[in-house]
């Protein structure tokens, strides 16, 4: 059976032992330093809201990269695939919460109509760095977590639903319409969403355009103006991506990691690797021991 395309992780992966398995909530650089891992592209089967201090880098969203600074606040669906980049001295919360967690508090509809979890809009806001009605809905989360009070979930699931909100409210004001993407950027990122779920199987552009519905041509031109890349660039970043992640982190030989990247022939992966790393992969492996 074929290794999944792209790792998805469950919240259980980062709760506590003994702790609840519905919600996670941390600040940013204790998650970064216990879960090294997660810079790497992944998804997860949780929601998830990241919301920045200090420091500085980049967050990348199904293809999408997004300069990450001190009031930005992202927020992801289950599946979304991201990866980030952060500088040593980034600050925030990361809060995790599975759909089963808001819907024992809050109505399902409610949780659909967020604009923010929609991957056809803009997963970010930027906030000013003196507001003060989000950040302290995280640290009061937060301290609330590491209490055993009985209704510890209740005033937690309080809090989410109120930073859900006032993110709605800052995301859309009243005085302003929603905006949506251009037509060319919600291709790209569905075109992204595709690429995660497929790329082991097809490499080709023409198979990813006719799911879009467009040509081959169309889809390199789209991904030309927004991205600067062509879909055939980002389908070999996203190949190569993946056969970093299990030579850095796993012990499966070269031909193992050529099958679990869709290639039957390990001699023609090697040359496709070094084609675009510079380097065989055993050569990338070794100079990437830790």
């Amino acid at each position: 059976m074929k290794a999944p395309a792209l790792p998805i992780l469950a919240l259980d992966a980062f709760a506590r032992p003994g702790n609840n398995q519905w919600y996670y909530i941390q600040p940013l650089e204790a998650h970064v330093a216990q879960f090294p891992r997660v810079s790497e592209p992944h998804a997860h089967d949780f929601y998830l809201l990241l919301y920045v201090t200090h420091g500085q880098g980049t967050h990348t969203i199904d293809l999408i990269t997004y300069e990450l600074r001190p009031g930005s606040l992202f927020f992801l669906a289950p599946g979304q695939a991201h990866a980030w980049s952060l500088s040593e001295d980034a600050r925030g919360f990361i809060l995790f919460f599975t759909a089963e967690f808001y819907l024992q508090h809050y109505p399902a509809h409610r949780l659909a109509e967020y604009p923010f979890f929609n991957p056809a809009n803009q997963p970010v806001i930027c906030l000013p760095t003196s507001e003060t009605q989000i950040l302290p809905l995280f640290e009061s989360m937060f301290q609330e977590e590491q209490t055993t009070a009985p209704n510890r979930d209740e005033v937690v699931a309080a809090y989410v639903y109120l930073a859900l909100e006032l993110a709605a409210r800052a995301y859309a004001p009243p005085a302003e319409a929603a905006q949506l993407p251009p037509h060319g950027l919600e291709q790209v990122r569905e075109f992204g969403q595709l690429l995660n779920a497929h790329f082991r199987a097809e490499k080709t552009v023409r198979y990813y355009a006719n799911k879009l519905a467009l040509t081959a041509n169309h889809l390199n031109a789209i991904c030309r103006r927004i991205l600067n890349k062509t879909a055939s660039d980002l389908i070999h970043e996203r190949v190569v991506a993946e056969a970093k992640r299990l030579l850095t982190h796993s012990a499966q030989s070269v031909a193992q990691v050529a099958d679990a990247v869709g290639f039957e022939d390990a001699s023609y992966f090697t040359r496709y690797f070094k084609k675009y790393v510079g380097q065989p992969p055993e050569a990338f492996r070794q100079s990437h021991k830790h």
